[in-house]
């Protein structure tokens, strides 16, 4: 067996005593290594990639909880609509209105959260505070039925300058608090998801209530 059971045990008191949701992240595991930790206790699992995704899902637990932490092409979403439970990287509004399109098609509310932009690499997908401020103080939000907006996702740079590390998830904090009353229907800020295997206790300091983790639990990606 691939799962690091003490590794599970200390990330799962760490998360029960600082009142957070620990999201192991499977992608690129095996089926064998989700039912292991499955077994343990885990119910929340983390997917990268739709085709992953669909093909393991009907393959375990229906009441595993599955996030897609991973970017989502619009046209990609109508797969994982009628079972997802959170959609972590929401960073458009056309993505947000196709996600409540087939929302709806499945008689479904699908939860989201907005993916900020926070780290120094060009390279990571996510909204910077005024694309964040236009979507929730934007006029067609309102109109959006089928989707709820509970929080915001953040990446920090791969970096080990702790300061920097903090500095940036300060930001989204900052963000999230900003939003945390805002009254529109479908908004209902309730989690701040920062912090993956190397920084989650960093993140968990600067107010995160979901850590992603992967590697400490799988080990290395396949």
């Amino acid at each position: 067996m691939a799962i690091n059971q003490a590794a599970y045990q200390e990330l799962t008191s760490f998360c029960n005593t600082h009142n957070t949701t620990l999201v192991a992240v499977s992608k690129t595991k095996p089926v064998e290594d989700i039912k292991a930790l499955y077994e343990m206790g885990q119910r929340d699992f983390g997917e990268n990639y739709v085709q992953e995704l669909i093909d393991k899902h009907p393959q375990l637990p229906s009441d595993i909880r599955w996030h897609f932490i991973g970017h989502l092409q619009s046209n990609k979403v109508k797969y994982i609509a009628p079972f997802v439970h959170l959609i972590h990287g929401v960073d458009s509004f056309k993505l947000l209105k196709e996600i409540d399109k087939q929302a709806a098609k499945n008689n479904r509310v699908i939860e989201v959260l907005l993916q900020m932009h926070i780290a120094q690499e060009e390279t990571k997908f996510g909204l910077d505070d005024r694309e964040v401020d236009e979507i929730l103080n934007g006029e067609e939000l309102s109109a959006l039925k089928n989707v709820r907006i509970v929080g915001i996702m953040s990446m920090a740079s791969f970096v080990d300058d702790e300061q920097q590390i903090r500095k940036e998830f300060l930001a989204a904090k900052k963000t999230f608090d900003h939003y945390a009353h805002h009254q529109v229907a479908n908004v209902f800020m309730q989690y701040l998801s920062l912090g993956m295997s190397a920084d989650y206790t960093i993140a968990v300091e600067c107010g995160s209530n979901m850590i992603r983790v992967g590697s400490k639990l799988f080990g290395a990606r396949s």
